[in-house]
């Protein structure tokens, strides 16, 4: 069962196109990565004079990438699952496990945003060697995502518990007559 859709569309609108500005600010930073590592090698090899500050970029662009696409992850329900439990289970309570594991995911947003912001506001006054700009920048990303995190798991869960009270009966008989595998169709 996939991204279920039971929220107001102007809303999963608006997730989506979080969803999605998330996606490119993750793109955005992956060409920024592979650039600077361009101009490290370029500047090793070509030039006899490595650039310094290249290592610290691409930190902050792995921290960049790594947490803003996993908020997006999900959204978009592509994040890590152990679905071996689930599975042997009926439909219903496949949803009611899916329902725990946002509950725990919004927590862990909630927290991570919260915790990303003290850290931020502990390292602000120092600055990352050789890029010049406050060490609390790398937590930018930290919070973005608790907050993203927290935001998709509420609203999955949300839409998750409309599907299993309202309309649970036509969600769960789909969801038996649809093949659970390529190999089945």
């Amino acid at each position: 069962m996939g991204k279920q859709k039971a929220l107001h569309p102007s809303v999963e609108r608006y997730l989506d196109t979080l969803a999605a500005i998330g996606t490119l600010v993750s793109a955005l930073s992956l060409v920024v990565l592979v650039s600077t590592f361009g101009w490290l090698v370029y500047g090793r090899y070509i030039l006899n004079d490595s650039p310094t500050w290249v290592e610290q970029l691409a930190l902050l662009m792995m921290i960049t990438i790594t947490f803003v696409s996993s908020a997006t992850g999900i959204r978009e329900r592509t994040h890590l699952a152990v679905d071996i439990v689930p599975m042997l289970c009926g439909p219903r309570v496949k949803i009611v496990f899916r329902l725990i594991c946002d509950l725990i995911l919004c927590g862990f947003g909630v927290l991570m945003a919260l915790k990303a912001n003290e850290l931020l506001q502990f390292t602000w006054s120092r600055e990352i060697p050789l890029l010049y700009v406050p060490e609390g920048v790398r937590y930018i990303p930290v919070i973005i995502s608790g907050v993203l995190v927290a935001l998709f798991s509420a609203t999955n869960f949300i839409s998750g518990a409309i599907t299993l009270c309202t309309y649970s009966d036509l969600v769960l008989h789909k969801e038996r007559s649809e093949p659970k595998n390529k190999t089945e169709e």
